[in-house]
């Protein structure tokens, strides 16, 4: 495996499925896969359990079905399959980037790579129709955004804005000022 990735690939802890109690982690290393318990019960003859801990190499742990089961059945098939593509040296390197890191990488994108971005994966999908990435692209594009403007854009979402055409904008802008007016005015 290479020497440039992190010791822990992936981590992830739990409660089994219920009515059990009990509580586990999962562990990806560069080199195995750990999976660790800890009985949680109120019977006596479980209360001196010790916990229990299983390594596997990457290899053996493709080819252990019954700790597989077990991983699908606490974490769900989803974790199952994202540790098997870890241990097959499949990395997805996107998944392990920050929200707001990703916000400013999709930022640079043209509108049209955006929409098919968005149709990639429900994480993309919540940050490609983000206020905080449509704020940054009406900032890019516009040379200045007055109080007001930044003001509706709170109002109305800064993709909507960005949508909107600059005549419906200055007459959302027009009655906003206008009901702002009219709001001061009742208050004297």
């Amino acid at each position: 495996m290479a020497s440039w990735l992190p010791e822990t690939l992936f981590e992830i802890v739990g409660q089994g499925p219920a009515p059990s109690k009990d509580y586990y982690q999962l562990l990806v290393t560069r080199s195995q896969v750990i999976f660790r318990w800890w009985k949680i019960s109120l019977r006596s003859e479980y209360r001196s359990a010790k916990p229990g801990e299983t390594k596997d190499s990457h290899g053996a742990f493709l080819e252990n079905s019954h700790l597989q089961v077990q991983i699908a059945l606490i974490f769900g098939a989803r974790i199952l399959d994202y540790v098997f593509n870890l241990c097959e040296g499949k990395f997805d390197f996107l998944e392990r980037l920050s929200d707001n890191l990703l916000l400013s990488i999709i930022s640079y994108l043209d509108l049209e790579d955006i929409a098919r971005l968005s149709q990639t994966s429900r994480r993309f999908a919540k940050l490609c129709t983000c206020d905080k990435l449509w704020e940054k692209i009406v900032l890019s594009a516009c040379d200045t955004v007055t109080p007001d403007m930044r003001a509706l854009a709170e109002d109305m979402g800064w993709r909507q804005m960005f949508f909107t055409n600059k005549l419906q904008l200055q007459r959302r802008l027009r009655k906003r000022r206008q009901g702002q007016g009219s709001h001061r005015n009742s208050q004297l």
